[in-house]
């Protein structure tokens, strides 16, 4: 396969996944302000809104953007803005060029719903205002629930149609990938941007908190039937280390590193690359990692650490298969 090819469609996943999980993001926030009264009085504010900023790593992009971090400044640079490569809009665009340059090799299917899903976003880009009426929060929330499901109807459309080949899993090596980091974050909302006064550990507040963080990663049902009670140590290690819940860390890191391995046809306990190398180690630290020793420790340091190690892997992908490299010329490679 071109390197090329493999590049395309490993991004057209990354940029879908990445603008998914922007919007489970600004989910969690409409969600919280749904449940819990004390945060809905200051959902305007900074207090609220600033810290999804924060977390994306987008915050002085921001800062030359906009003045304050109101609801809808946050949105609309989360969202709509062109200027920031990681807005849903940006993404989707990038994500539609590059699907549209393997027209060839993926379904027809797949690049209408690429197309679909571009211009459902674009369409609203143009007519983007947020009421300030009584019905404003919920069609909002309803605009975000839509691009989730976007973005799930083209992964089973993948799944659905095309040929399970060496592209498709380099599709959805970066699918798995762009999840598990982005799953960290999740996780992290909760502790670098929620996390209550001691007084409210706890209480009503940090469990509707903790619900709402679950909900952003579609969790809530499959965690209820594990553990029933919502405790801050058991969503955490739900989230980073459920071995079946499809959105964990720990799951989509093994599900990445299958997808590799498929592509370079290496035996499980070798490897053969870079790529392979930090994947298959950060797999196993994940696997062998225990929640109560990761909270001890500090989750915050671990999150961090582990998105450091995802963009390392990222970084051994594109230089193992997608890197342009000189071409020896016959006589050097007799030399």
């Amino acid at each position: 396969m071109l390197s090329r090819v493999a590049d395309s469609i490993y991004w057209v996943n990354r940029y879908i996944e990445r603008a998914e999980n922007t919007a489970r993001f600004i989910a969690v926030n409409f969600i919280l302000t749904l449940d819990a009264p004390s945060i809905a009085n200051i959902e305007n504010g900074g207090e609220q809104w600033m810290p999804l900023i924060l977390v994306s790593g987008d915050d002085s992009l921001f800062a030359k953007r906009f003045k304050e971090f109101t609801k809808e400044n946050v949105i609309q640079f989360l969202t709509f803005d062109t200027e920031n490569p990681n807005s849903i809009l940006s993404c989707l665009t990038a994500a539609r060029e590059n699907a549209r340059s393997v027209r060839e090799i993926i379904s027809s299917e797949m690049w209408e719903q690429v197309n679909k899903f571009y211009l459902f976003v674009q369409n609203a880009s143009r007519a983007y205002a947020f009421n300030t009426d009584s019905d404003g929060a919920a069609n909002q929330f309803d605009f975000f629930t839509q691009l989730k499901l976007e973005a799930h109807l083209f992964a089973g459309i993948m799944e659905g149609t095309m040929s399970h080949n060496e592209a498709w899993h380099f599709g959805r090596l970066g699918r798995l990938l762009e999840r598990a980091d982005k799953t960290s974050r999740i996780v992290d909302v909760k502790y670098f941007i929620l996390l209550p006064a001691v007084d409210d550990i706890g209480s009503p507040l940090d469990s509707v908190q903790w619900a709402a963080v679950l909900k952003s990663a579609s969790g809530l049902e499959m965690y209820r039937k594990k553990y029933h009670l919502i405790t801050p140590i058991e969503v955490a290690s739900f989230l980073l280390l459920d071995r079946e819940f499809p959105r964990s860390v720990l799951y989509a890191v093994s599900r990445a590193e299958r997808s590799l391995r498929e592509i370079t046809d290496t035996p499980t306990g070798e490897y053969n690359n870079a790529a392979e190398k930090a994947l298959g180690k950060l797999r196993s630290e994940l696997e062998y990692s225990d929640i109560q020793e990761l909270m001890n420790a500090g989750l915050h340091e671990f999150l961090d650490a582990t998105q450091a190690k995802l963009n390392g892997v990222g970084e051994k992908i594109f230089e193992t298969f997608f890197a342009l490299r000189p071409v020896q010329s016959q006589s050097q490679s007799q030399g």
